[in-house]
């Protein structure tokens, strides 16, 4: 095969669409069928369990930070081996719209602390109870697949258990738009998978 410096079509470039999956928790049997021909955004769109977040800013970015032990032997001066003895997946964006859905979210806050009614929307800051277990959603991003803008392709990003564990700042200033920067924690589901992603043309 003859050398070439690269595929310019393998550069991706773009932010992704976020969906947030409303019961919880998320298997591969929540997430809708793929349409032939139609963006699987349309087809999150069109599915009642899955929230579009809106706009984000600073994209979407997924961390794999891996932990390795060591091995050290007296014949050797650096470590003779390495094991593999854990695994941290991080997502990170900011919500760029400032909804109440949006921060009951970030905030990994029960459905029931948020209310509608009457020309209302009241989310109610609780602290918890002692021995309360935190609340698990599912994720799905949309993305652009290649830097071919002729073809019709997109790269999707599934995470079964998200869990928003950093800081959340609420602000209102005069120079500044009101957004929520969020971290989750991915946990692995019972087969010990954090998620997928599929690269996919329509």
């Amino acid at each position: 095969m003859a050398y070439t410096r690269g595929t310019s079509a393998n550069i991706i470039v773009g932010a992704a669409a976020l969906f947030t999956y409303e019961v919880g928790t998320l298997t591969d049997a929540d997430l809708p069928a793929y349409t032939a021909g139609q963006s699987f955004k349309e087809d999150l769109s069109s599915d009642a369990d899955f929230r579009n977040i809106g706009y984000t800013s600073n994209g979407l970015e997924l961390q794999f930070q891996p932990d390795f032990g060591e091995v050290q032997v007296d014949q050797v001066l650096d470590v003779a081996k390495l094991y593999k003895q854990g695994m941290q997946v991080n997502l990170n964006t900011t919500f760029a719209e400032a909804t109440l859905e949006n921060l009951l979210f970030a905030l990994a806050s029960k459905d029931t602390n948020l209310t509608t009614g009457s020309g209302l929307q009241t989310l109610n800051l609780s602290a918890g109870e002692l021995g309360e277990c935190p609340v698990e959603r599912g994720l799905v991003a949309v993305g652009p697949g290649t830097g071919d803008c002729a073809a019709d392709e997109e790269r999707i990003y599934v995470a079964y258990r998200a869990l928003s564990i950093e800081n959340v700042t609420v602000a209102a200033k005069r120079d500044e738009a009101t957004q929520f920067e969020v971290s989750f924690r991915l946990l692995p589901n019972d087969t010990a998978s954090y998620g997928k992603i599929v690269d996919r043309t329509f």
